[in-house]
């Protein structure tokens, strides 16, 4: 295992060598046409094999609807060429929230998400080409365990109690755990929010089951009794469920994706994924199984994850060079980090065959990110490469990939955690560094505000 250390590689050959002192299985290809390549998703084409990743601005107006700086968002990855756009976390109900400004569409602002679908298209379209029409999918999202629909005061909702995180998370010994008429009643509130999102102009939606979210965590709720809780078949039940009216609300047609958790890094009976005996290890069965079950059921699109990222394993999740305030810093090198998280996609791609999964890890790499993301594609380890931070960071890096041949190393993502930071103080978020004109002045606002609540 290596030292975990900051980005220092100033050429491909450097990296290489790094590559082979850590003995790790990461490829890469200086042919990079495999990112220029169209890519079907269900009855679509998306123009390229580049994707941006859900990444939440927590900026919504109070009504869920697009502010300013969400339009500016998506106008900006829209423009900047990739191939698929998934779009950040749509609350499903009002409890359910994550903050305050998080997306909700609703029947009262669906007119003005279809404005924005409509405008990130035609920004696209002059930006990249006539032609160039990205596949645009919502992702809906229901909080759980971290839920804060209101100011800064949590609000949790559990499929079951966890030792580790409850206190964490404003768990209290005695709360209750959510009941089986409570989740019985989301699928119509998603099949209500994907008609809306359909009738937008959104390609599709995503069921959101990654980062000890509702759905990540009710994925491992061994510990739960009733209908959802116990067995691989109950604890999958919801999505079933989910799905069915989905397709019932916007039809056969519509792309349903799922962003999702396949190893939570986190001890058995409170994670999925996990060797029993050791939570680090990845015990693929059930993961396999779940995708399996998701595309056996109509998903058409999926995009793996990992760990939590308000845990002390954030690595898991997304590799760094600067942790966010009061993590560790993890004991591997970031190249291993990545090595898991590609292994990750490698496997369920294989399990799912021709259902495109998006890859992810690729931020800390910076200006070679392409050529990692080539070798992945070229060897079939996935059918998409996803870009997450770095598109906070770099949201045109698809389009200079595609007309330059290569990424700005002063336009990457220097993975300083500071977007993270913002959102664990209960921000409005983006990145700090390359985009500072507008964050560097709302990092300071709340990090200054976290600590002064914190002193109270």
């Amino acid at each position: 295992m290596g030292a975990h250390e900051p980005f220092a590689f100033q050429s491909l050959a450097q990296l290489r060598e790094k590559i082979d002192e850590l003995g790790v299985a990461i490829k890469l290809s200086e042919d990079l046409s495999p990112l220029r390549a169209k890519v079907k998703v269900g009855a679509l084409e998306a123009p390229n094999a580049m994707a941006v990743l859900p990444m939440e601005g927590c900026d919504s107006n109070p009504d869920g609807s697009p502010s300013e700086l969400v339009e500016r968002r998506y106008l900006r990855f829209a423009a900047g060429g990739a191939g698929l756009l998934w779009w950040e976390a749509c609350a499903v109900v009002e409890e359910g929230k994550a903050n305050s400004l998080q997306m909700m569409l609703t029947p009262d602002n669906a007119g003005q998400f279809a404005r924005l679908v409509k405008q990130s298209n035609q920004a696209a379209a002059d930006a990249n080409g006539a032609d160039h029409r990205p596949v645009n999918v919502l992702q809906l999202t229901h909080s759980g365990r971290y839920s804060r629909p209101v100011g800064h005061t949590a609000a949790p909702i559990i499929p079951q109690h966890d030792p580790i995180l409850d206190g964490r998370s404003g768990v209290k010994e005695g709360d209750p755990v959510v009941s089986d008429a409570y989740l019985e009643s989301l699928p119509e509130k998603y099949a209500a929010s994907a008609r809306l999102a359909r009738d937008a102009g959104f390609d599709g939606v995503d069921i959101k089951a990654c980062h000890r979210y509702l759905l990540s965590e009710l994925l491992a709720s061994h510990t739960r009794e009733g209908k959802y809780g116990g067995s691989f078949e109950n604890r999958t039940r919801l999505f079933r469920e989910i799905i069915a009216e989905v397709k019932k609300a916007a039809g056969e047609d519509f792309l349903i994706a799922c962003r999702f958790n396949v190893f939570d890094a986190h001890p058995y009976p409170y994670g999925f994924g996990e060797d029993k005996e050791n939570f680090m290890v990845f015990d693929p069965e059930e993961p396999v199984k779940f995708v399996q079950m998701l595309c056996e059921n109509g998903v058409g699109l999926l995009s793996n994850s990992a760990g939590n990222p308000y845990y002390i394993y954030p690595q898991v999740t997304r590799p760094f060079d600067v942790s966010s305030k009061g993590i560790p810093t993890p004991e591997e090198h970031q190249l291993e980090s990545i090595e898991r998280l590609f292994d990750f996609t490698r496997k369920i791609q294989a399990a799912v065959g021709d259902v495109p999964v998006v890859g992810n890890g690729y931020t800390w790499l910076r200006q070679f990110f392409p050529y990692a993301g080539a070798a992945n594609l070229a060897d079939g380890s996935c059918k998409f490469v996803g870009l997450g931070r770095s598109s906070f960071a770099y949201p045109d890096a698809p389009k200079d990939i595609l007309t330059k041949g290569e990424m700005d190393p002063r336009k990457c993502c220097i993975a300083c955690s500071k977007c993270t930071q913002i959102m664990r103080d209960h921000g409005r978020t983006g990145c700090v560094v390359r985009d500072a004109k507008v964050y560097a002045p709302l990092y300071k606002q709340y990090r200054d505000e976290a600590i002064a609540r914190e002193g109270n």
